[in-house]
């Protein structure tokens, strides 16, 4: 057996392993991709592998798109249609673009979220897609859940209550909203049928179908730092864990090779509003900062601290 059978094997093996975990969705990111579709060809003459020449370098902001020219007969589970292949969280982002390129491919990038219909349910439903706001320079990109009904309403995410409580907490921090970057795992409010109000969680087919929006931005923005606001958020940028965002916040992930500090969603301390669990998110916020290097005033510091 070749070289090039062993891996594919151990490949099959692997992926029928996922499955079998309940694993929906394989995450690759754009190089594995290439390389993937890179046919290698085995000479009787020699034992070496060599490939066909390369496919043309993809767009960053392009979507990778899968391709096969014939009918899957290994366990490959692909995303719903379009069949779109996410980046690995434990991959790497493509080169940076010039600012002139950079600002085109984020405007590009809006442009087909805001008319995108993959999930007629959603599209039908909705008022507004909330894309994202913040500056597309930011060092600091803030990911939460879904857009409720005020999101909805006025196609910016977090501008409900738990959107204003997020604009304090990035204030306390001696920042604007305007300074950073702040996104949603879906850019559309998940539909409630037969409810006047209320939101749900979005669905993994939702997520799975969306994301590649959020992960576009992200190989945009490239920030030092990103913060997963909630348990979903977590979900849609890690992969499902069987580690709740009770145990992961406070602790360092990492998408990408961009540190993630997982932290509790604002809503959940409109919820429970005790100055001990405002206290452990502002802590994971001053994490943040010190990994940004900003100054933390010993006011700062004494921040929801009882006596």
């Amino acid at each position: 057996m070749s070289a090039f059978d062993r891996l594919l094997t151990a490949t099959i093996d692997h992926l029928e392993d996922l499955r079998n975990q309940g694993v929906g969705f394989v995450s690759l990111s754009p190089r594995t991709v290439d390389e993937l579709f890179r046919r290698p060809a085995v000479s009787n003459a020699s034992p070496s592998l060599s490939s066909n020449p390369p496919m043309p370098p993809r767009s960053p902001s392009s979507p990778v798109v899968a391709r096969r020219s014939d009918p899957p007969t290994d366990p490959v589970v692909s995303a719903p249609s379009p069949a779109i292949i996410l980046p690995a969280a434990g991959g790497t982002l493509p080169p940076p673009l010039a600012p002139a390129a950079k600002e085109a491919a984020f405007l590009a990038l809006q442009k087909r979220a805001l008319a995108c219909t993959r999930c007629p349910h959603l599209a039908s439903s909705r008022k507004n897609v909330v894309f994202g706001v913040g500056t597309p320079d930011a060092r600091l990109l803030l990911v939460g859940e879904a857009p409720g009904a005020d999101e909805d309403e006025q196609g910016e995410p977090f501008v409900g209550k738990a959107g204003q409580l997020l604009t304090k907490i990035i204030q306390a921090m001696g920042l604007d909203r305007n300074q950073v970057y702040i996104a949603n795992i879906l850019k559309c409010r998940p539909d409630t049928p037969g409810q006047s109000a209320g939101n749900r969680k979005p669905t993994s087919e939702e997520m799975a179908t969306c994301i590649p929006f959020l992960h576009e931005q992200i190989d945009l923005i490239r920030p030092e730092v990103m913060v997963a606001l909630g348990a979903t958020a977590v979900e849609g940028l890690l992969g499902k864990t069987s580690v709740g965002v009770t145990r992961l916040r406070g602790h360092w992930q990492t998408y990408r090779g961009i540190p993630l500090m997982p932290t509790y969603h604002p809503a959940y301390l409109l919820r429970n509003q005790a100055p001990s669990e405002k206290r452990k998110v502002w802590e994971d916020m001053m994490t943040v900062m010190t990994r940004l290097k900003m100054p933390i005033s010993e006011k700062q510091q004494g921040y929801f601290l009882t006596k």
